[in-house]
């Protein structure tokens, strides 16, 4: 199991250093961006949690476009049975780190599949 506060999947940050990526701690995990977008989430907690892996952020209508170039890809499932815009490329998989680094190359590439601009939270009125 990993240390806290230790990012998850380094070899993903390595790949991605010429895109310069901000690493941010996210809900025990940790959110990769590009400029504004937020790209992917690096996921590794208890060393059985299915939805270990990487996180990515993108839109109900890539899915089944994603899930050809990604076999493994799918749901995660603490978010239920309907499903999320969110995907995940399962740690357990048996072709984890080759799919993680292909990943990377179309997140290096701009594709737009691969990406979402946060929704900016309102501020509370005083």
């Amino acid at each position: 199991m990993k240390k806290k506060n230790t990012v998850a999947f380094n070899f993903i940050l390595d790949y991605l250093t010429a895109a310069s990526p901000e690493v941010k701690p996210m809900f025990g995990c940790h959110a990769v961006y590009l400029g504004d977008k937020i790209m992917i989430i690096l996921r590794k907690k208890d060393p059985s949690d299915a939805d270990n892996g990487v996180w990515i952020a993108t839109d109900t209508v890539h899915h089944e476009g994603l899930k050809k170039e990604f076999p493994a890809m799918r749901s995660i499932r603490i978010f239920g049975e309907s499903g999320s815009k969110w995907q995940l490329l399962p740690e357990e998989s048996d072709d984890f780190e080759s799919a993680a680094l292909r990943l990377c190359e179309f997140i290096l590439k701009q594709d737009n599949r691969i990406g979402k601009i946060p929704v900016k939270k309102k501020k509370k009125a005083k």
